[in-house]
């Protein structure tokens, strides 16, 4: 299946979802509205949410509960990138001006701690105690991660393994998260629940480390935002972790001095040993080990078209070029 026909798939779903996030926005507070449905309109790829409802109904769930989860996982997500643009000062998201650079730094987080508040409100409405555990667990984590990325910034000495480590508690948290959930409503025994958390968490890293590649690999016009943004910030991100590994003496000061630096004063040059040292080749090799751990998770998960659906998801998620 390619990304149109998942779409497809699930229309009537996400439609549903849809709703009731514009719903669920609704603030006597005008700039609420407005920065609220301004982020959550702004062409993103509704991944998360898509997973939840692929994952429940992979497991055979029909009621309708899913809807609410995939809602709260988008009201989750919306948040950690409103506060994230305001951490990274970021000015260009999804080919859009970020929240922050039109409205400021204090409305974009106070917009943020809104979503979350408001997400667990929805939690509450669900009513299911194992649901709240997962969301408050993984809002936690997800926290973490954003710490210990703000702890490698400017940190040449970061290794591959600690910055998986914060992808893992950055971004795959909510993907597993979202996976996790369509089988617990579904009333799945502890295995499934393990290989869909499982399949989610992988996925997601190989997610994240295909955006590392695009940072160093596509222009603005196809990922929606500029190009060199993690070394402007002094990310040490796996690219170029490999390159100061793996490079020559003098691509490894490079790259380190940029990292410690910040800055894009040195992108070209940087760029050009990412790609002269196979870095990029390297990250994509390990997006897609991930994504193909993904896949293997699915395999105690029975056969249907949500099923075939998430697995050309793990697929979509290293082959795609935004």
């Amino acid at each position: 299946m390619n990304i149109e026909e998942i779409r497809t798939l699930i229309a009537q779903d996400m439609e549903s979802v849809d709703k009731l996030i514009i719903q669920r926005l609704a603030s006597e507070v005008v700039l609420i509205n407005q920065i609220g449905h301004y982020i959550v309109n702004s062409g993103g790829k509704r991944l998360r949410p898509i997973l939840a409802v692929l994952s429940a109904r992979a497991m055979g769930y029909t009621a309708e509960r899913h809807i609410d989860l995939a809602a709260i996982i988008e009201f989750i997500h919306t948040a950690t990138l409103l506060h994230d643009d305001v951490v990274d000062a970021s000015d260009l998201r999804r080919g859009h001006e970020t929240a922050n650079a039109l409205w400021g730094n204090e409305a974009s987080v106070l917009v943020g701690d809104f979503l979350y508040s408001r997400s667990f409100e929805m939690m509450v409405d669900v009513g299911h105690m194992r649901v709240m555990e997962i969301l408050a667990k993984a809002t936690n984590i997800i926290s973490e991660g954003e710490v210990l990325q703000l702890l490698n910034v400017h940190d040449a000495d970061t290794t591959e393994e600690r910055y998986l480590n914060v992808i893992r508690y950055k971004t795959a948290k909510l993907f597993e998260a979202a996976c996790q959930l369509g089988a617990i409503i579904s009333g799945s025994d502890a295995t499934q629940e393990q290989a869909m958390a499982t399949y989610g968490m992988h996925l997601g890293t190989a997610f994240q480390l295909i955006d590392d590649v695009l940072d160093y690999s596509a222009s603005s016009d196809d990922t929606g935002k500029n190009v060199g943004d993690d070394l402007a910030e002094g990310k040490p991100t796996l690219p170029l972790i490999y390159v100061m590994r793996n490079g020559s003496e003098e691509q490894a000061t490079l790259v380190r001095e940029a990292i410690e630096q910040g800055g894009l004063e040195q992108l070209d040059a940087v760029m050009a040993a990412v790609q002269a040292t196979g870095a990029i080749d390297y990250t994509a090799k390990t997006a897609r080990e991930e994504a193909d751990r993904a896949i293997a998770a699915l395999s105690i998960v029975p056969d249907s078209p949500y099923k075939q659906a998430m697995i050309s998801l793990a697929n979509f998620s290293v082959e795609r070029s935004h």
